[in-house]
């Protein structure tokens, strides 16, 4: 008796083709990132300006990133914004936990 295959859904069936999966991956992360930016920032009503003078950026860099204008964001500049809203970024793997970097890191003005 032949075992019946599972039907692949479309997504499935996309995913195979090796230029959409990249596309569908930048994409994806792109996204991603906006989103993480949005949450931060959720409950926290600063100005594009009050943000990017406590980050210590551009404000038109901050105004960028939140409108999704800019979809790379150096890694210093990421824990600056999450700084200034009150965050701190650590690699955790199993019961490990690193710092990426220390609070008091100057910000630049």
């Amino acid at each position: 008796m032949k075992k019946k295959s599972k039907q692949l859904s479309t997504f499935e069936r996309e995913m195979k083709d090796a230029k959409f999966k990249a596309a569908f991956e930048k994409e994806y992360q792109e996204l991603a990132l906006q989103e993480l930016l949005a949450s931060m920032s959720e409950n926290d009503e600063k100005s594009v300006r009050a943000l990017a003078k406590e980050a210590g950026l551009h404000p038109n860099a901050v105004q960028n990133l939140r409108s999704g204008k800019t979809t790379d964001i150096k890694l210093t500049s990421f824990l600056k914004i999450a700084r200034a809203h009150g965050y701190e970024l650590e690699l955790v793997k199993g019961k490990v936990h690193i710092p990426v970097a220390s609070r008091r890191e100057p910000a630049y003005k």
